[in-house]
């Protein structure tokens, strides 16, 4: 069983507070990454948006390209409505050799907002579940015809961020909808990684590994902050900086025969964290874990 190891930029530059890594040129993330090991990156709001632009960039840093995230406005327009930029995000995917489609649900999301408590996210009522579920299915059985897999993000500050919302996604979707295993969001939302990789092993289609600093979140979100003024304090760090135990998390992945991306991921300072020392240390640490 092979995984591929992939980082996020959002280290290095990140998309939801711009002002994080502003001006930090694209070739030092991608020679960063390279340098560090790294097999992929995943696309962040500073790489090319045109597919055969993006795909000669990575090319010409040796990385594949790892994933892309979308929000989706399924529950503000409907499928129909989304299907243009679906259609734009499939077809950037298909042209760097990616076949797995990660998306979270935007409509009315408060992580991107600093002006707004992450408390105050959407929520969505019992009866809407079922119908969130079915364009969820549609989408990921036509993703799985042209050969990509849907993988859903649960996410601090949008309608899929705890146990509760999860599992009723789960129940709500056929299996065409994979998830993306995200351990910072997962720890931070309540929500046990390791009994999803156990309990639903045909759903784990991606895997973002990050660590917490649960004291620094207890402080910001837990006290009535927005995600970014918990981002800014520092509630994220890598692997094997903070509070996750990632030996379970590994091992449940092997038990699975996980064979996909595990992405070091981190949203923080640069100006604080260094992005590449991090990104090294955090591979490094789930690397001597693996095996």
């Amino acid at each position: 069983m092979t995984v591929r190891w992939g980082v996020s930029p959002i280290g290095w530059v990140n998309d939801d507070l711009p002002s994080l890594g502003a001006g930090t040129p694209l070739a030092t993330i991608l020679d960063d990454a390279a340098a560090i090991g790294f097999a992929g990156i995943e696309r962040g709001g500073v790489f090319p948006a045109e597919p055969a632009a993006l795909a000669q960039v990575l090319q010409g840093a040796g990385l594949a390209l790892a994933g892309a995230w979308h929000g989706s406005g399924l529950l503000a327009h409907g499928l129909a409505g989304e299907r243009a930029a679906i259609e734009v995000q499939a077809a950037l995917l298909d042209a760097c050799g990616c076949g797995v489609f990660v998306l979270a649900e935007t409509s009315g999301a408060v992580h991107g907002r600093r002006d707004v408590a992450l408390r105050a996210r959407p929520r969505l009522a019992p009866g809407e579940w079922p119908a969130f579920g079915a364009m969820l299915t549609a989408l990921g059985d036509r993703l799985a015809e042209r050969g990509q897999r849907l993988a859903y993000h649960y996410h601090l500050g949008t309608v899929v961020e705890d146990a509760d919302d999860l599992a009723r996604l789960i129940d709500a979707t056929g299996e065409s909808v994979g998830l993306v295993i995200d351990t910072g969001h997962a720890r931070l939302g309540g929500i046990d990684p390791v009994a999803v990789i156990r309990d639903h092993p045909a759903r784990v289609a991606h895997v973002h590994a990050k660590d917490v600093r649960p004291g620094v979140a207890a402080a910001t979100i837990g006290q009535g902050a927005s995600f970014l003024d918990g981002v800014l304090a520092g509630m994220f760090t890598v692997p094997g900086d903070g509070a996750i135990d990632f030996a379970p998390v590994c091992a449940a992945l092997r038990a699975i025969g996980y064979a996909g991306w595990i992405v070091i991921e981190a949203e923080q300072d640069p100006a604080l964290a260094p992005p590449a020392a991090y990104a090294r240390a955090g591979l490094a640490h789930l690397k001597a874990l693996w095996g």
